[in-house]
């Protein structure tokens, strides 16, 4: 039997949201159940926000247009505000997806929340943690940004003897990877919480409680493509795979003993 996905709306801050991200936004909203509303907020006769029109037809957004009816106030926040109001007492949906950078939305988050429905908010390193404390999961939008094609490869030319990089166990504590230092402080916390007798713990409860503690915690804004790559990479904790190869596993990890 398929397993029922969640229903989400999707709503988007266009004046501080990227149209050129608008393809894996999507992907990424996909992981978490079925956009089945999709609006996008903004004065579409600005010329900053031409760049969404050629996407929007493509991708099945609606436009709300919001015009400027006094000079410096953002019309199209409390439109996107009053609108998911109106969907949250239709008690229609699982979740709501908020697209913006913006600090407005916080009392927005908290309030959905409080219905027991998630929230799950997108927006750039900049957001006010106020807001990115107030959702469930916070992305990045920079972790979703297409990385630019390597450049080809010389057919021929003389091989060069690559640089030593160090190994996983001499990264220590607090040194920076891609998009910064390892959070080893918060897996130690996570392992011993919920670790058994023998100080093994299952790696899904581990990224459950610091998905919990963090909402913007995610492998990728450390430069891995996920957790056990991430915990791989500190050095300083034993990986475990349990079940039958080729079938379903389960990870399970704990704190290497002090030498």
């Amino acid at each position: 039997m398929t397993e029922k996905k969640d229903t989400l709306v999707v709503l988007i801050d266009a004046e501080n949201a990227q149209a050129s991200i608008i393809e894996e936004l999507l992907s990424e909203i996909a992981k978490y159940g079925t956009a089945s509303v999709r609006r996008i907020y903004g004065d579409f006769t600005d010329q900053n926000l031409s760049s969404w029109k050629k996407t929007l037809l493509a991708h099945s957004i609606n436009p709300i247009q919001q015009f400027r009816y006094t000079s410096g106030k953002n019309a199209s926040d409390s439109a996107l505000i009053i609108d998911a109001m109106d969907l949250l007492h239709s008690k229609r949906f699982d979740g709501f997806c908020i697209v913006s950078s913006d600090s407005d939305f916080t009392r927005l988050a908290m309030r959905i929340r409080e219905e027991g429905l998630r929230v799950y908010g997108f927006g750039e390193k900049k957001t006010p943690q106020s807001f990115v404390a107030a959702c469930d999961r916070f992305i990045y939008t920079e972790i979703l940004r297409k990385s630019p094609a390597a450049p080809a490869k010389p057919a021929r030319g003389p091989r060069r003897k690559p640089k030593a990089t160090p190994s996983a166990d001499q990264v220590p504590a607090g040194v920076g990877l891609p998009g910064g230092s390892l959070p080893i402080d918060d897996i130690r916390d996570a392992v011993e919480a919920t670790a058994d007798e023998t100080g093994w713990a299952a790696l899904g409860r581990v990224g459950g409680i610091i998905g919990d503690r963090r909402p913007d915690f995610d492998p990728r804004n450390f430069g891995h493509k996920n957790l056990s790559a991430l915990i791989q990479a500190t050095g300083q904790f034993e990986l475990q795979r349990r079940g039958t190869p080729g079938q379903s596993q389960s990870v399970y990890l704990r704190a290497k003993a002090e030498p």
